[in-house]
């Protein structure tokens, strides 16, 4: 299993996570582009989709959603409900109500 500093810089991890610490404040384009994720390939992005799908089920359902922050840094907060499901309208675009590694992709793609 590798972990996001395989993909990403540390520093700009810390960084984006840094910037959504206040609640209400998470916005994953610009988080997207902070943490460097937007600038890397779509092979990295596929890596950084399998690290956040923790129970390894090809999909990052709404649990994992609201742990997007922890998934890239320990120290990073949940998410609240309000955010999970901007997020999740944001990337589910067949409406099965999780993100597959397509809708991922295309999630950061738009960034």
């Amino acid at each position: 299993m590798s972990s996001m500093t395989d993909v990403l810089a540390a520093a700009d991890i810390s960084k984006a996570v840094g910037a959504c610490a206040a609640a209400e404040s998470f916005d994953h384009k610009k988080f997207f582009q902070m943490c460097g994720l937007k600038g890397k390939s779509k092979d990295e992005w596929k890596k950084v989709f399998q690290i956040l799908d923790q129970d390894a089920s090809g999909f990052i359902e709404e649990e994992e959603l609201c742990l997007i922050l922890k998934g890239f840094t320990p120290d990073g907060r949940k998410l609240s409900a309000k955010e999970t499901k901007a997020l999740l309208n944001a990337g589910d675009k067949d409406g099965d109500g999780k993100i597959g590694i397509d809708e991922f992709v295309a999630l950061v793609a738009e960034s």
